[in-house]
């Protein structure tokens, strides 16, 4: 996807435009409904954030970030304008997942138990289970929009997992 932001700034192609909206304008809408929009609201950020991409695709740097990770930031920033606007009570709480609404699909039968757990976690280690299993990123997209070390990531996902097992009575 970088070499279609490259070449999106190179020669400003609409079509090129559209592989990259049709790509991460669902991911973008996703990932603000998670983060607590609503969906109209959503809608309207990825177009804000898509126009961002259009018009300052320029500066994108594909030595310093990956295309994921700039479109993202975008829209978290977007997010995070709106929130500090409309509602500045909620700011307190952004870095958290308070509330995981999509359903979990393990083998636990106790799927309310599992969220309440990892509701528990501290917040850094619940973003990371959030982030890997209920948003589908990688360890090194996670890294990056993050801004901590890869490494830091894998170890925290294992307290995080070392921490649920205990929790729910786990040997291993």
């Amino acid at each position: 996807m970088a070499s279609n932001l490259v070449d999106l700034a190179r020669y400003r192609s609409r079509s090129q435009f559209l592989v990259i909206y049709d790509f991460f304008a669902p991911r973008l809408k996703s990932y603000l409904i998670m983060r607590g929009a609503e969906s109209s609201l959503a809608e309207e950020l990825v177009q804000e954030a898509m126009l961002s991409v259009w018009r300052r695709c320029d500066s994108f740097d594909p030595e310093k970030a990956t295309a994921s990770t700039w479109i993202f930031t975008i829209a978290r920033n977007l997010w995070i304008d709106h929130l500090r606007k409309f509602k500045p009570d909620r700011l307190s709480s952004l870095d958290c997942y308070e509330d995981i609404s999509e359903p979990v699909e393990t083998e636990f039968t106790d799927s309310h138990k599992l969220k309440q757990l990892i509701k528990n976690l501290p917040c850094q280690q619940a973003q990371l289970i959030h982030q890997v299993y209920f948003s589908g990123k990688t360890h090194r997209e996670i890294a990056d929009e993050m801004a901590i070390p890869l490494g830091s990531v894998k170890s925290g996902l294992r307290l995080a997992f070392e921490k649920l097992r205990k929790q729910l009575g786990g040997n291993q």
